[in-house]
């Protein structure tokens, strides 16, 4: 497989790090990021901190992060081969005491991080005639919880399946695949020491681990022939859950 260069935001812990890792260890180039700039420097030694290793401190809500985030792979390691789309917040809180400061939050981080840090990849991609852009969102988009009152993020997160499959209709002529991996419950620090109690959630009646959905985000990274496409890594949440 030929060397390329991936862009993984929210990358400096969870789901975000082991996708940088999973590449990395496959020989690629990678440009991490993370709003935070200390975890970010960890995560980067973590990673092995070598040549074919960058790391972009910013919030993705602020398209500048995105431009940043293209032109030091550029400038590094001469193209934007893939986009992975990690970084992301969840939260609940009930409809009717969602303001407008709240709804802001998921939008900005969630959709308007997602569109600008795409916007600013689609233009090399577009010169390479390839490129893949990995989305991630969630199962319960289609998959409403009564009792988990998520309508600010799944709002946000809904915005980012519909500007997959627009984005893949309007790039998929130029070789640019533009997909989702939607997780279901998996292990990592956003969820503490909670995880294991959404195991009903899920067919399998266990959460996932961030190798599952790592592994996806990397077959769907090197493959030709996948473009707008919503794939649920979720254990079974998007098909049904235990009554127990």
């Amino acid at each position: 497989m030929e060397k390329q260069t991936i862009i993984v935001t929210g990358a400096s812990s969870g789901i975000g790090k082991e996708i940088a890792r999973q590449f990395l260890h496959n020989g690629d180039n990678v440009v991490i990021n993370s709003s935070t700039a200390t975890k970010l420097e960890q995560a980067f030694l973590e990673l092995g901190g070598g040549d074919n290793l960058a790391m972009v401190a910013g919030n993705i809500a602020h398209r500048k992060t995105g431009e940043k985030l293209a032109a030091t792979a550029i400038e590094r390691f001469g193209s934007v081969d893939v986009l992975v789309n990690n970084a992301g917040i969840f939260g609940t809180r009930p409809f009717l005491e969602v303001d407008e400061a709240y709804l802001d939050r998921f939008l900005n981080t969630n959709l308007k991080g997602t569109f600008f840090t795409t916007q600013a990849v689609i233009p090399q991609m577009l010169r390479q005639h390839d490129g893949v852009v990995i989305n991630i969102g969630t199962p319960l988009v289609n998959h409403a919880l009564g009792g988990s009152p998520t309508t600010a993020a799944l709002a946000s997160k809904g915005a980012i399946h519909s500007l997959t499959v627009q984005l893949a209709a309007e790039f998929g002529k130029d070789n640019i695949r533009i997909n989702t991996v939607a997780p279901g419950v998996i292990r990592t620090p956003m969820h503490g020491n909670d995880a294991d109690r959404s195991a009903g959630l899920h067919l399998l009646n266990r959460v996932g681990e961030v190798e599952d959905i790592a592994q996806m985000v990397f077959t769907v990274a090197k493959s030709k022939f996948i473009n707008g496409a919503i794939i649920n890594v979720d254990g079974g949440m998007a098909a049904g859950h235990h009554l127990n």
